[in-house]
């Protein structure tokens, strides 16, 4: 792309967690198209991989680096491989999340919600302490975080994820107004109901999908490639003066839908 355009992102490094598939992978690969250097990152480097050479095919140029978020030294090694790879950080796209527990929260386990804790938010808080010295060296950055309509509401059956989702919320605003005069942007983006493997056990039933698309004005779920498009802009010149902010991309559910409908 002309380096004039306001979504290029010829010659930034953008490390992306949960990179292998669903939204972290249509983000990976649409960052790659806009000219990034991409390191796709998740727990299977064979998975990876597999994204990587879809980048390269195309054109792009990408690496991948196996990491489970939920510790520590994977996280930091991550971040340093990408330094010495690449030269530095420009982008962080926190995606990778879990979700163990579906039910009421009364019944979660403490080391089961204290997991989703730390890999859902201190995971996130960690990565970008790690990439923001780089990105501060270089004059700037974009940190973006995939939070959840989920972080917006109450649930009956995710209420422990949900919290987690609200958590990145905040993190994203604390790291907004810390790190703004050192110009690094720091933003969430709150999907609704998406086509992936992660939430497959809400779309895949068609009585279910009925359901979980009945308010939803657009009256059906979201695609992975629908969410990438929000991470491309947060990351490059056209998101330039955006941060702390949640860019909620849900067909239209927060708009309209009864306090009881769930995502």
């Amino acid at each position: 792309m002309p380096g004039s355009s306001l979504f290029d992102l010829s010659g930034k490094v953008a490390i992306v967690t949960g990179g292998s598939r669903g939204i972290g992978r249509a983000i990976a690969e649409r960052m790659a198209e806009h000219g990034a250097k991409v390191v796709v990152s998740s727990r299977k480097l064979d998975a990876c991989q597999a994204v990587v050479d879809g980048i390269a095919a195309k054109g792009g140029e990408a690496f991948a680096f196996a990491c489970n978020i939920g510790r520590k030294p994977e996280l930091q090694a991550l971040a340093e491989e990408t330094m010495r790879r690449y030269g530095g950080v420009d982008i962080l796209v926190c995606n990778a999340a879990i979700n163990p527990h579906f039910g009421p929260a009364m019944g979660i386990p403490d080391d089961i919600f204290d997991k989703m804790m730390a890999t859902n938010v201190k995971s996130n808080m960690w990565l970008s302490h790690m990439c923001i010295p780089s990105m501060e060296a270089r004059g700037g950055g974009a940190i973006v975080i995939v939070s959840s309509i989920g972080g917006y509401r109450g649930s009956t059956n995710l209420g422990a994820y949900a919290i987690t989702k609200a958590a990145d919320l905040q993190l994203a605003r604390n790291l907004a107004c810390e790190w703004g005069p050192k110009n690094i942007r720091v933003n969430c983006i709150a999907p609704g109901l998406v086509r992936t493997d992660f939430a497959r056990a809400l779309w895949e039933d068609p009585v279910n999908y009925k359901k979980r698309t009945r308010d939803t004005p657009l009256k059906r779920i979201g695609e992975p490639d629908e969410i990438a498009g929000a991470a491309v802009f947060l990351a490059s010149p056209a998101g330039s003066f955006m941060t702390g902010q949640s860019m909620v991309i849900d067909g239209g559910v927060l708009a309209g839908a009864p306090p009881n409908s769930e995502e």
